[in-house]
């Protein structure tokens, strides 16, 4: 049941109110990613006896060519934003959406366990791992300031990305149904992935901003955690799609 929704706009609230709530999202924001980043910390200290295993090697390669792990990024992406829009609109219990918060971050770190392998121990490549960090970084910094600077509303995107979206499941389903097609999942994808998570950072942004209730900031949290790592997967992927 939601509850009693007591708590005005963001945008409709005082100064300070509003500046509070935007540090508590962006807070919550970083601790989110900081728990991503312990939690593949953990992840590869149990693989590390295994790195080096050429069985291992190829099967964390086929969970990386495998269309269905797209398929899951990309689900759990519009699952995700839906479910962080519901609770800002319906209202939602704090537990709940700190609950909502933490499985999220637990499931993209399995997520991302394939990928950050093959970069760092099949490629040998730690440094294309931090420069994806830090294009995602400056990317995440640069349409976030557009939104704050401009104070635009990007609500517009709400459709645009919903059918962007589905269009891209529909090619990785295609992928799947018809491998060997046109239907590949190569450079040019990834690419128009970036694109769509940094229109799904607009929109969210614009949406915290102009939308979101003070009691918020949790979900608001999470739809942005959702499309930064969306982000970061694929500016990841590009780079190392870039070098082969």
């Amino acid at each position: 049941m939601a509850y009693e929704m007591n708590y005005p706009l963001a945008i409709e609230s005082s100064r300070s109110e509003r500046a509070g709530f935007i540090r508590r999202t962006y807070a919550h924001l970083a601790g989110a990613i900081l728990a991503f980043i312990v939690l593949e910390t953990l992840i590869f200290a149990g693989l590390r006896p295994m790195v080096g295993d050429e069985a291992f090697d190829r099967m964390m390669l086929g969970y990386l060519t495998n269309p269905l792990l797209q398929l899951a990024i990309i689900g759990g992406f519009i699952g995700t934003s839906y479910l962080a829009n519901y609770w800002a609109l319906n209202g939602g219990t704090a537990g709940l959406q700190y609950a909502g918060l933490a499985l999220y971050v637990t499931i993209e770190a399995i997520i991302f366990v394939p990928l950050l392998y093959i970069a760092m121990f099949y490629m040998n490549d730690y440094e294309v791992v931090g420069k994806a960090g830090i294009l995602t970084m400056c990317l995440f910094a640069g349409l976030t300031s557009v939104v704050f600077f401009t104070g635009k509303d990007f609500s517009f995107l709400g459709p645009i990305i919903a059918i962007a979206s589905f269009v891209a499941l529909g090619i990785v389903l295609c992928a799947i149904l018809f491998p060997g097609s046109m239907f590949t999942l190569g450079l040019w994808f990834s690419v128009a992935m970036i694109v769509l998570a940094s229109a799904a950072i607009l929109y969210d942004t614009s949406n915290i901003m102009l939308h979101y209730r003070l009691d918020q900031h949790v979900a608001a949290s999470l739809s942005l955690f959702a499309s930064v790592a969306m982000l970061f997967y694929y500016v990841l992927l590009a780079l190392m799609q870039s070098r082969r």
